[in-house]
């Protein structure tokens, strides 16, 4: 997802750093979010916006709300809504960055641990409504280009972890496994698979496919 500046300008928010990270080295991490504008009107009436997607995503799938419904549930004007994103796509994609960033706040920081897969379940699946329309919606090729983003961008900090892949395939494959899982246990029947349960499947498929030591091949 692109980052989009308003004619007010944009200012950089904190990144969020893995907790191996010192706070001396902090400073060095790449920025990779900005703000949308800072004018007060706006910033309420994207709020109002994003709040009300949200609401609506409670009640019904992502393809049945309309622009309409969207400003009336806000309360602002059509005109109010495209001055702020082209569609109901765009709207969707900054509530997916949104999520991300809170997502980031509460796992990530714990590396590729199994407390940092169960925050990371825990919080997905309280939100489970959101999440099913973010990942299998119409936003999905949005978040998991967002979240690979987002990976590398830490990655680029942080290479402590043992891995026996190189340093970005190992990210690209980590990531992949966590957000296709995440997919997967969202098309299940609620309450079926718990958030222990998955953030076990993805510690097990982390820890076997990237972080175990590479096996010896016939003939080493």
């Amino acid at each position: 997802m692109k980052q989009e500046k308003t004619e007010h300008g944009s200012s950089a928010q904190p990144v969020v750093k893995p907790a191996h990270i010192s706070d001396t080295d902090s400073h060095r991490l790449p920025e990779v979010r900005a703000s949308r504008g800072t004018d007060p009107r706006q910033v309420r009436s994207a709020a109002a916006l994003r709040q009300a997607l949200l609401d609506l995503l409670t009640e019904k799938a992502f393809d049945q709300i309309t622009v309409r419904e969207i400003c009336a549930r806000a309360g602002v004007h059509n005109a109010t809504f495209f001055r702020h994103h082209a569609d109901k796509e765009a709207l969707l994609n900054h509530v997916a960055q949104d999520e991300i960033d809170r997502l980031v706040a509460i796992s990530f920081a714990h590396g590729y641990s199994h407390k940092g897969f169960l925050a990371l379940c825990d919080y997905v699946a309280a939100r489970r409504i959101l999440w099913r329309a973010l990942l299998t919606g119409g936003a999905g090729g949005a978040m998991r280009e967002e979240l690979m983003q987002l990976s590398m961008a830490l990655a680029a900090e942080y290479s402590d972890y043992p891995t026996w892949l190189p340093q970005e395939l190992s990210v690209i494959c980590s990531t992949t496994l966590i957000v296709e899982t995440l997919s997967w246990w969202l098309k299940q029947d609620e309450g079926e698979y718990s958030s222990e349960a998955v953030a076990d499947i993805m510690h097990e498929l982390v820890e076997s496919a990237v972080i175990a030591p590479r096996r010896p091949r016939a003939g080493d």
